[in-house]
């Protein structure tokens, strides 16, 4: 993840607009007691005129302000330097660069802990069950927008295509995630990796293609960014139902009482299509801590899930790491992969 923006006025993008003209104020009463009557005009600038508040950008940006005062695993950041080592982004563009995708990332968070029902995220209450659903999904999509204000600072031709391109493909790859879920729909691994390669690789992609537009480089590194993105979120599928951080973070396979199709509840399904015991535990969204393990250890003992999603995540990671040296070798990756598998 990238680094969190800090919560000061440093990312807002507050408009400008003429002063307001003299107006009669409404709460002043005449000598009748009464308000006077406004014109017109005076409405009209009341209404269009009036320069947008600093108060008033803390109240939408609170449930956003509220995520990033509780940072995550920076990995977004971490990528983004390390394939810098290769393309040698100005730096300004660089800042920019990488503010934009922190930003899209947790505003991202926002509407999948909305949309998943979460209730915690990186070990603290969801945003959503404090500022409420609908201020919460307002304040991801104000976001999304102010990260596109912040790229078109870049004045690149390509900015708009790449930005509209991803974010395209991040609501396919979460549509399809959430159709699955609520018709309960198991899908095949292919369709799984289409919707992980456009739903979790998307941010990853998005930001090396902005870097490689603003980079003299003309090698293209998304081949590779698309491998990462798989091993991520395997890697993210399988701690979710082994993990004790995880557990710790989010809560006991929180996939489970989500009805999440995740890669390895897919395996265990498709093992033994006969056998409709975890289709059924999904449909239930148990919050049963018994009912959890059981599923589990049907799926360590029963189809051998674990061992198969392990050799998968082995396998991507090994290839990865092919992929990093075929591009002349890099340290700073190879540490980011490294620590992704030493989990």
């Amino acid at each position: 993840m990238t680094s969190e923006p800090p919560t000061t006025s440093r990312h807002r993008h507050l408009p400008t607009s003429k002063p307001l003209r003299s107006r009669v104020d409404s709460d002043a009463p005449a000598q009748n007691g009464t308000p006077q009557t406004r014109s017109a005009d005076v409405l009209v600038a009341a209404g269009f005129h009036r320069q947008w508040s600093e108060e008033k950008e803390n109240i939408l940006l609170g449930p956003y302000d509220y995520l990033i005062s509780h940072p995550g695993k920076d990995i977004r950041q971490q990528s983004i330097t390390a394939f810098n080592r290769w393309l040698q982004v100005p730096e300004a563009s660089l800042q920019i660069i990488t503010k934009a995708i922190a930003m899209l990332h947790n505003a991202s968070l926002l509407v999948d802990d909305v949309e998943d029902s979460s209730n915690l995220r990186r070990g603290f209450p969801v945003a959503h069950s404090i500022f409420g659903v609908a201020q919460t999904i307002n304040s991801a999509n104000y976001v999304y927008f102010q990260a596109l204000q912040e790229l078109l600072k870049l004045n690149n031709p390509l900015v708009l295509d790449i930005y509209t391109e991803e974010l395209l493909n991040l609501h396919r790859g979460q549509g399809m995630d959430l159709f699955w879920r609520d018709t309960l729909t198991t899908p095949t691994e292919d369709d799984y990796l289409e919707m992980v390669s456009n739903k979790t690789g998307g941010l990853f992609r998005l930001a090396v293609k902005l870097m490689q537009a603003e980079s003299a480089s003309d090698k293209d590194y998304v081949p590779l960014v698309n491998i990462i993105g798989l091993l991520f979120q395997i890697l993210d599928d399988y701690l979710n139902l082994q993990s004790d951080q995880y557990t710790k973070n989010k809560g006991f396979c929180e996939d489970l009482t989500e009805g999440k199709f995740s890669f390895p509840i897919i395996h265990a399904i498709r093992s033994d299509p006969s056998n409709r015991q975890l289709l059924n535990i999904l449909g239930q969204r148990t919050t049963d801590q018994d009912v959890k393990t059981y599923a589990v250890a049907y799926m360590r003992d029963q189809t051998g899930t674990f061992e198969y999603t392990r050799k998968v995540i082995h396998d991507l990671h090994k290839k990865a790491l092919e992929a990093v040296e075929e591009h002349g070798g890099n340290p700073l990756l190879v540490a980011i992969l490294m620590k992704m598998v030493a989990k």
